[in-house]
């Protein structure tokens, strides 16, 4: 969640049962980094960090996590270019990078970024496949579902195809207050790779519905907006 999730806000979540924990959204190259200062001007949360100190600011941050925990640490960063997020993942407490393709804030759409990458499946496929080739960390890949004009399965598998660690879906189904899990199961029953599942996770069932669909993992973001969880993830019933 760009403009929230640093290392503090990362360490008040840790006892509740995570075994990995993501910095980030961080805006990585000059177009994004404009992009996020005109989300800022119109009054939401960003990371406001220059080119020239964004490697020293998320390696402090690993630092301070990783001083305390032993866990994994995900970094999800907003680029045009793979070269920003391969430098990234060269940082030694950095345990993934994590590619942005999930985004729908217009700032970010109307330069090509966040969840339009979808929409460009030949350039997504050659800058997902950079990042992987190049990077010296575990590589995911968060997309949004239901965008226009993108056919999810299909860019679930270039994603494997070009050798991703993770799939991050947020399976967000316009209309509809919960996920969008038979679209998780489609998922899952034509590829192989890690599935994180995402969207309306709020408690105990909503996440254990994620798991029975076919996610091997879960991400959590608003109803952790508090610092704190209201049910313990260690009850989940891994498939």
């Amino acid at each position: 969640m760009a403009g929230i999730t640093n290392a503090d806000f990362c360490l008040k979540l840790i006892p509740y049962g995570f075994d990995m924990v993501t910095l980030g959204g961080y805006n990585a190259d000059k177009p994004t980094i404009d992009a996020g200062k005109k989300i800022m001007g119109r009054g939401r949360l960003e990371f406001d960090i220059s080119e020239g100190e964004l490697i020293y600011t998320i390696e402090k941050e690993a630092n301070k996590i990783k001083e305390n925990w032993d866990g994994k640490l995900s970094v999800n960063i907003r680029s045009l270019t793979p070269d920003s997020i391969i430098e990234i993942s060269k940082l030694k407490k950095v345990d993934v990078v994590e590619i942005n393709a999930h985004c729908r804030q217009k700032e970010i759409t109307s330069i090509g970024c966040g969840q339009a990458l979808l929409t460009n499946p030949d350039f997504m496929e050659e800058f997902a496949l950079q990042v992987v080739k190049k990077s010296k960390s575990k590589v995911s890949v968060k997309i949004r579902t239901h965008v226009a004009g993108v056919d999810e399965l299909k860019m679930v598998q270039i994603i494997e195809d070009i050798g991703a660690d993770f799939i991050h879906v947020d399976a967000m189904k316009p209309g509809l207050k919960e996920a969008d899990l038979d679209l998780i199961k489609k998922i899952k029953s034509r590829c192989s790779i890690f599935i994180i599942g995402n969207n309306s996770i709020t408690d105990l069932d909503s996440a254990q519905k994620m798991i029975d669909s076919g996610a091997q993992g879960i991400s959590i973001a608003r109803a952790a907006l508090g610092g704190k969880l209201n049910f313990d993830l260690s009850k989940i019933r891994l498939s």
